[in-house]
Parts: structure tokens; C-alpha cells; sequence
């Protein structure tokens, strides 16, 4: 895999993006309207900032997934990827092109979301909000990988978008959001340990409630990361050239 195929991949992904408004907003804007919707529901309750610090990791995972299953799904679709693939142009190339992408995109969402909730929303923090916007960081990667992976199984963007109750929506009840994960029923935790959505969220409450880093902040980063990077390496493995 060489490094100027996947940086060339990457450059053209972001062109097209410019050309897509729509999606832009969606990526950048949304999560940051959901922060100060639920802001407005809890009216500056302190239950804002436990919440709100779960939600920042997970609204981001969410975007990217819906927008990176389907523009990729686009590209397969219109016989734009197995144009490239004809040329020098390898999946794990491709599939790392598009990741470099949206995670250039996942930093400034990440940015805006983070410091939004952080200094304009008043979430109160015990450790950096630095590590706040790391682990949201992690978590749009998280939402790409699983995006570039499940676009190989689509027929087209509806069945995108009918992946997101079959992998994101089991996380986000299973990830401790609504009950912590010990109090579940054993069967239930044991699928939670799994998931990775709960990795994320428990690195959210670490800086939520701790002033330094701490081991566990380290191991929950490093099992989202790890994640991540796995469902890169399966989404080149799995990758369609078109759709059947």
C-alpha cells in the first residue's frame, strides 16, 4: 500500500465533499445541535454534564457512520470504485484514503462539539477537556470504520441507513448511557463488554470524574482505537468493487 495512492484517494473523497453542502452540515453541525438540544432539556441540570459527556462521544460515532456508509455505497453504486480498482489502486489504499477523509472531518467535529459543550454549554469536567476530544476523536473514527465496513453489504442507501439499528443502536443501549453496565442482566453486560461503544463511553466518564489520566482512560481509548483499525483492515478485505 503506497502512501500517495491512499493521500490522493483521501484528496479527491474531501473534493467531493465540498460539492455536498448537505453532508458537510450534517457531519459538523449535528452533533453540536443535539448537545445544545439536550442542554435545553435537562435546562443546565447537572445531569447535563454525565450525559452530555456520553453523548459527545456518541453523536459523533453516529454521523460518520451514516455518512461514510453511504458515500462510499455511492461510489460502488455508480462504478466509480471499480474504475479506480482497475487503475493502481489497491482496497486497502481506497479503504484508507476514505478513512483519512473523514477522520480530517472527525477532527473538526470533534473540535466544535468539544469545545461547545466544554465552554459555551458549561459541562463540567474533572480531568482535560483535551482527553474530552480525544475519545470523541476515536469515536468518529469508530463510526467510519463501521461505515466503510457495512457499505460492502449494502445494495444501496436505504439498506445503508437499515444497518444503523443493527449496529449502532444495540451499542447505544447497551454502552451504560440509560443504566450502568453492572447493574444489567449478566447476559446483557457480557454482550456490553464487547461492544465498543462502551469502551467509549466509559473513557468519557474516566475524564468526567478523574484529573489525571488514568489507567482505565488508557485501556478504554486504546480497545475503541484498536476497534477501530480492526474494522479498517475488514472493511479492505470485504470491499465490492459494484453491487450485484
Amino acid at each position: 500500500m503506497k502512501a500517495t495512492r491512499t493521500l490522493a484517494t483521501a484528496s479527491r473523497a474531501l473534493r467531493q465533499l465540498r460539492h455536498d453542502p448537505r453532508s458537510i452540515a450534517m457531519l459538523l453541525l449535528v452533533p453540536a445541535i443535539m448537545l445544545v438540544l439536550l442542554y435545553w432539556v435537562f435546562d443546565g441540570d447537572q445531569r447535563f454534564n454525565s450525559t452530555g459527556a456520553s453523548l459527545l462521544g456518541i453523536f459523533p460515532l453516529i454521523t460518520m457512520f451514516l455518512v461514510t456508509s453511504i458515500a462510499t455505497l455511492r461510489e460502488r453504486t455508480s462504478g466509480t470504485l471499480e474504475r479506480l480498482l482497475s487503475m493502481p489502486l489497491g482496497k486497502g489504499e481506497f479503504i484508507g484514503g476514505y478513512a483519512l477523509a473523514f477522520s480530517a472531518l472527525a477532527v473538526v467535529q470533534a473540535a466544535l462539539s468539544t469545545g461547545l459543550a466544554v465552554w459555551l454549554l458549561d459541562m463540567s469536567v474533572a480531568g482535560s477537556p483535551w482527553l474530552l476530544l480525544v475519545v470523541a476523536m476515536l469515536d468518529a473514527l469508530l463510526g467510519t470504520a463501521l461505515g466503510l465496513f457495512v457499505s460492502a453489504f449494502a445494495a444501496s442507501e436505504f439498506q445503508a441507513v437499515q444497518f444503523m439499528p443493527m449496529v449502532v443502536l444495540p451499542q447505544l443501549l447497551l454502552c451504560g448511557l440509560f443504566a450502568p453496565r453492572n447493574t444489567m442482566q449478566p447476559i446483557l453486560e457480557a454482550v456490553s463488554d464487547v461492544l465498543p461503544m462502551s469502551y467509549a463511553v466509559d473513557a468519557m466518564n474516566e475524564v468526567l470524574t478523574h484529573t489525571d489520566v488514568t489507567g482505565n482512560f488508557v485501556r478504554d481509548t486504546a480497545i475503541v482505537a484498536g476497534v477501530a483499525l480492526l474494522v479498517l483492515a475488514l472493511g479492505a478485505v470485504t470491499l465490492r468493487r459494484r453491487t450485484a
